[in-house]
């Protein structure tokens, strides 16, 4: 989408919900921006990250939250650098999907630098999934073979070529020591649950994907998870899974729920805002939130998660390149 075009659609949007773009005043309520409709991810993180924050008093009124479909977010983007650069009272939810897109310049030429990353709370974390009479019993193994031959392992994920799921594998390659990725055999299919019946049913010899899109198929014995791309192990009832740093492979992939900012607010503002996501990843409410959810915990706030992002972002678009996604 072309960035004219994004602008234009930013105007209607703008007049349709009544949101007088560009004034920031001390008497306005401050504001959480839902890049989709209501119901999804980013809807959910502003909805209970903004609720939490004013519930435990970290802010002192009530978010307002707006919802701004489009774009695959590319249209709430346009509208906060275009129109709101410098509003101290506006936050926006962001994930892993926001950094994959800016990486493939999937927003008409904007570009990451154009905010401020705030911070992420919590994540569905990344999988690699076998069947359960799969041959492969760890992450390195299914490497090996895909090392040894590429041609003979395929992967079947969520997301189109070029999107996370298949960028998760490239990565875990890449750390491995495997370089020709365009050899790599990836099936992109309609979302998690598609992807793991063709790895049940052998069309695929792995699924990639988010813990949260293969819990029933892990619960009822038909698949076995080889690796989390995480941090640290799981908690509770998925703390067996390794992850696939402690099997020597140095990924974290998850999908994170998260925040940005406009890029020219002052630094007290990205502070103050830094200070109360914080205290949400604190408390007891976020901790439900996340059990309720099926979100692990992946806690990165402030020029902390800012590098986090830069790294990502640079390496998927490493990666695109490779794989023809991008020029």
């Amino acid at each position: 989408m072309k960035q004219t075009h994004l602008t234009k659609l930013v105007a209607a949007s703008v007049l349709a919900l009544g949101i007088t773009a560009g004034v920031s005043t001390s008497t306005q309520a401050a504001e959480c921006i839902a890049p989709a409709n209501p119901g999804g991810g980013w809807d959910f993180t502003c909805r209970s990250i903004g609720k939490i924050m004013f519930d435990i008093k970290a802010v002192d009124a009530p978010i307002q939250v707006t919802n701004m479909a489009g774009g695959g977010g590319g249209l709430a983007y346009t509208h906060v650098v275009s129109e709101r650069a410098d509003d101290e009272e506006l936050i926006v939810a962001a994930s892993s999907a926001t950094a994959t897109r800016l990486a493939q310049n999937a927003y008409g030429g904007m570009t990451s630098d154009q905010v401020r990353f705030l911070g992420a709370i919590g994540a569905d974390p990344g999988v690699i999934v076998v069947a359960k009479d799969s041959p492969f019993q760890s992450l390195n193994d299914l490497l090996d073979a895909v090392k040894a031959d590429p041609s003979k392992v395929a992967f079947a994920g969520g997301s189109a070529v070029g999107g996370f799921d298949h960028l998760k594998v490239l990565m875990a390659l890449g750390r491995a020591g495997f370089e020709d990725i365009t050899k790599v055999k990836y099936i992109g299919v309609d979302g998690g649950a598609d992807a793991i019946t063709q790895t049940i049913g052998g069309f695929t010899q792995a699924m990639t994907g988010d813990i949260s899109e293969v819990v029933g198929f892990l619960k009822s014995g038909d698949v076995r998870i080889l690796a989390a791309f995480t941090e640290e192990r799981l908690p509770g009832e998925f703390g067996d899974i390794p992850t696939a740093k402690e099997q020597g492979i140095d990924v974290v992939a998850v999908n994170w729920r998260g925040l940005y900012v406009p890029k020219d607010i002052s630094d007290e503002a990205y502070d103050k805002w830094s200070d109360a996501l914080a205290k949400v990843a604190a408390s007891d409410e976020w901790a439900e939130q996340m059990t309720a959810n099926g979100l692990a915990p992946f806690t990165k706030v402030g020029g902390d998660f800012q590098g986090y992002v830069d790294g990502v972002i640079s390496e998927i678009e490493t990666l695109s390149k490779e794989i023809g996604v991008i020029q």
